[in-house]
């Protein structure tokens, strides 16, 4: 709800602060004194149409702001949004919306303190408020609104759920579906390099530790010549008996000898004796090993190029698939095999999931033919209710319709009527496109809310159409303007009786300007906008009035004098008191 509204420099308004009831508010006051200007200038903080002519003469700027108490549901709505643009305070259930407008042209808006697009501002400020008789930000002239409102006056969001989980399993199966068809338009040549790729690698007939094999071995055949020559003087070293260089093998049996010796006459040596024999046990193997590696050691030109050139064809492919190694090769190639497995059965897929979607498309016809029929009948309730709520405001020849519009499509859902079967376009919401349709006057066609007449005849339909839709109807402040034009007294004793109804039963704050005592009497909050000259300068003034202040101000805008007047205004709040204790009010 509109909790507070703040203006300065705006109009002849110079400085304004009005704190609005959560209820019925009702502003009234001389023709001129500035009642309109105060709508105008919500309409300016809501992102509405402004020039530098709303800048009070004399000042460079004028400023509009408007503070919001959120219920929890209006916060889970606006909270994405906020989020998105960093516009959210967390723990707070108020929302403040800014404009000002300066003599230079430039335009600032403002969330929360923080500057913001026009764009911005008008869509945070869409959900607030229904400002009737401006047409501008009126909920019910936009035809996209009017589906949900229709499904939630007949009670049929539940079935409309159900119908939209469908449609999203629908739409996964398509997308499936598309994917299978792209990959077939690219079948034959996608099939063909797999092909290529799981070939390729698997001649190469790879083992994971191919490569640090082969880097070894091309190591031992690059340097074949230093290698033999080193354990060709390691085993001349350990065995070869030379005249000047006696072998380690044979001087180690002599220090065997001696050991043996010392160990007859002092058993302490004995292990001494058999650590020497292991040593020596040891390098006679190691002789033999290095014989045996010298023996099997030659320089191999062709095996050479042999390794290098499967080194090289390793690279390459790891280059080509652009893997780091040889377990990543075989790795590709074990997914290219699976894939090539699932092309191979797109096609018995494709069937399968063709055959999945005609039944989604024709489930859903039957869905949405069922739903449309619901919304049928619900929409010739609404129509009676919002008619007999015309005639109550004295629009008796006034005629509510809701027009229902579907689109052929050759890929839509299957509906069949009448015998022949034919295919819709639907969404989410089924097959139905509704606009809802007004003739204010006998013998007129309906058309669209969007192209009735502005004024108190708009603002009385709207209140028809609002009462009718009152339990459904999510915007949270109603603003009516003119809404009194064209009527008297007794008819203006209904319209007030429906405005309050609108604020005790269906929980809205409405805010109304208006010349008709009888209507002015439901406020549950009542202000009086006046005007004063200060120092050669119009400025407005907003006061709230007690009953007392009530009284004088209905007496006045009963347009009499004196006791009498007193009276009638009397009357009328004694009336009101009645009316709210125990008539019923949305009718």
């Amino acid at each position: 709800m509109l909790s507070e509204l703040f203006i300065r420099n705006f109009a002849i308004i110079d400085e304004l602060r009005l704190r609005l009831n959560p209820g019925f508010n009702v502003l009234t006051g001389e023709t001129g004194a500035g009642k309109s200007i105060i709508l105008d200038a919500v309409t300016l903080v809501l992102g509405g149409r402004a020039d530098t002519t709303v800048i009070r003469a004399g000042t460079d700027e004028a400023y509009v702001e408007a503070t919001f108490r959120l219920d929890e549901a209006l916060q889970a709505e606006l909270r994405p949004m906020l989020e998105a643009e960093g516009l959210d305070e967390e723990g707070t259930e108020f929302l403040v919306l800014a404009r000002e407008m300066r003599a230079s042209g430039r335009n600032i808006c403002r969330i929360n303190g923080r500057t913001v697009s026009l764009s911005i501002l008008r869509q945070v400020a869409d959900p607030l408020i229904d400002i009737h008789g401006q047409g501008e930000h009126l909920s019910l002239l936009r035809p996209r609104a009017h589906l949900a409102l229709l499904d939630a006056f007949g009670g049929l969001e539940a079935e409309r759920r159900v119908l939209a989980g469908e449609v999203h399993r629908l739409h996964a199966v398509q997308r499936e579906l598309e994917d299978l068809r792209r990959s077939g338009r690219d079948l034959a040549q996608r099939t063909e390099m797999l092909k290529f790729k799981v070939e390729e690698i698997g001649t190469a007939a790879l083992q994971p530790d191919d490569e640090e094999t082969l880097r070894v071995e091309r190591l031992r055949l690059a340097n074949a010549e230093q290698l033999g020559r080193h354990a060709g003087e390691a085993i001349a070293l350990l065995s070869t008996v030379d005249e000047d260089r006696p072998a380690i093998t044979d001087m180690l049996g002599r220090v065997e000898h001696a050991m043996t010796q010392l160990a007859k006459l002092d058993d302490t040596r004995q292990d001494s004796l058999a650590t020497l024999q292991g040593i020596g046990f040891q390098l006679n193997e190691l002789a033999a090993e290095l014989q045996d590696y010298l023996d099997a050691l030659e320089y191999d030109p062709r095996r050479l190029n042999a390794v290098e050139g499967r080194l090289e064809l390793i690279s390459d492919l790891k280059r080509k698939y652009n893997e780091p190694d040889v377990s990543g090769l075989l790795a590709a190639s074990e997914r290219a095999l699976i894939e090539l497995q699932t092309l191979e059965n797109s096609g018995v897929r494709t069937t399968e999931l063709e055959a999945e979607q005609e039944t989604y498309l024709r489930r859903i016809g039957r869905m949405a033919v069922a739903l449309s029929d619901k919304r049928h009948a619900a929409a010739e309730r609404l129509s009676a209710a919002v008619e007999s709520h015309l005639a109550q405001l004295k629009m008796e020849g006034a005629h509510f319709g809701v027009d229902f519009r579907t689109q052929p499509s050759a890929v839509g859902c299957y509906v069949s009527a009448s015998g022949d079967e034919q295919r819709l376009s639907f969404d989410q919401t089924g097959i139905d496109q509704v606009e809802f349709l007004i003739s204010a006057n006998p013998g007129e066609p309906l058309k669209p809310l969007a192209r009735v007449a502005s004024g108190g005849e708009t603002a009385r339909l709207m209140l028809a159409l609002k009462t009718a839709l009152a339990q459904v109807d999510q915007t949270p402040t109603l603003i009516f303007d003119e809404i009194d034009q064209g009527i008297g007294g007794r008819v203006g004793d209904v319209v007030g009786r429906k405005l309050w109804g609108l604020a005790a039963e269906a929980n809205h704050q409405v805010v109304v300007v208006t010349h008709l005592p009888q209507l002015a009497g439901y406020g549950d909050a009542h202000f009086h906008v006046s005007k004063v000259v200060d120092d050669g300068r119009t400025i407005t003034h907003v006061a709230g009035l007690d009953r007392a202040g009530r009284v004088r101000e209905l007496a006045a805008m009963l347009g009499t004098q004196g006791d009498t007047a007193v009276r009638g205004a009397e009357s009328i709040l004694h009336h009101v008191a009645e009316a709210k204790d125990g008539l019923p009010i949305v009718e």
